[in-house]
């Protein structure tokens, strides 16, 4: 009887350890998805993110359980796997960011604000709106949810339980990761941009040339025109340079950080 009753002692203390093990992965894997693209989105129900979180934390547990024994112990560690998940969730989410700044600015250079609008949870341009949800698709179809959860197993070599990293490297990572989002916006809206300023001055070539021409009447059919030609030709190319950042960036979230 003392046996049996030591055995199950034994045996609840291992349960104990891995469900406390189970629960910090969860932190860190909820915290992510919270923020990820696609998964992490206002219109997706939280239901369906709590479940997506588990999902995630069942694929990623196994893989990592023996790198948090140590880790279980320490006072702050649930607060570290929450800021480790929100780090990476903010990373991916950048990207999404460059995708609407992006919109935002061919929103202003050409005449589609309205075009392909519709309610979104996130007030944005119709031509972000359209870009976003290209995008996510995009992501879904080329398996964003097994290079997520590569990712968060990954995810423990650069951001080990129990070992945060220090706040400069943080902040100098983050501050890389912004540029990079802004520098990949302007890129993905500069043929929009390259465009519009090309037209404005044929444009006020033409008012020089013919003042009675009434150019915002003529001018303003060419410019939607032209915007759709441009979109239906830069937009796929615009889309694959951004999936191709998104993808390495699920490879190798930390290379540039010294």
């Amino acid at each position: 009887m003392n046996d049996l009753l030591a055995q199950m002692m034994q045996l609840a203390g291992v349960t104990q350890d891995w469900i406390w093990v189970a629960a910090l992965v969860f932190l860190r894997v909820g915290a992510a998805v919270f923020l990820m693209p696609a998964f992490g989105e206002q219109s997706v129900p939280q239901k369906v993110r709590l479940i997506l979180a588990l999902m995630l934390t069942a694929i990623v547990l196994p893989a990592v359980a023996l790198r948090l024994q140590s880790a279980q112990s320490r006072p702050f560690a649930a607060a570290e796997e929450v800021l480790a998940g929100l780090t990476l969730g903010i990373g991916m989410r950048l990207f999404i960011l460059a995708l609407q700044f992006a919109g935002a600015i061919i929103a202003q250079t050409t005449s589609l604000s309205q075009l392909f609008g519709g309610t979104t949870p996130e007030p944005q341009p119709a031509i972000g709106n359209l870009l976003t949800m290209a995008s996510l698709a995009l992501a879904l179809r080329a398996g964003l949810h097994v290079k997520a959860a590569s990712l968060l197993i990954l995810s423990y070599d650069f951001l080990p339980a129990g070992h945060f990293p220090a706040a400069a490297d943080l902040a100098t990572w983050g501050l890389q990761r912004i540029v990079q989002a802004t520098v990949l916006a302007f890129s993905l809206a500069a043929p929009f941009v390259i465009a519009s300023v090309l037209y404005n001055l044929a444009l006020g070539v033409i008012n020089r040339t013919m003042p009675q021409m009434p150019v915002a009447l003529v001018g303003a059919p060419l410019m939607t025109a032209g915007a759709l030609g441009v979109m239906a030709v830069m937009v796929p190319i615009a889309l694959m340079v951004w999936i191709e950042g998104f993808e390495a960036f699920l490879a190798n979230p930390w290379d540039s950080v010294p």
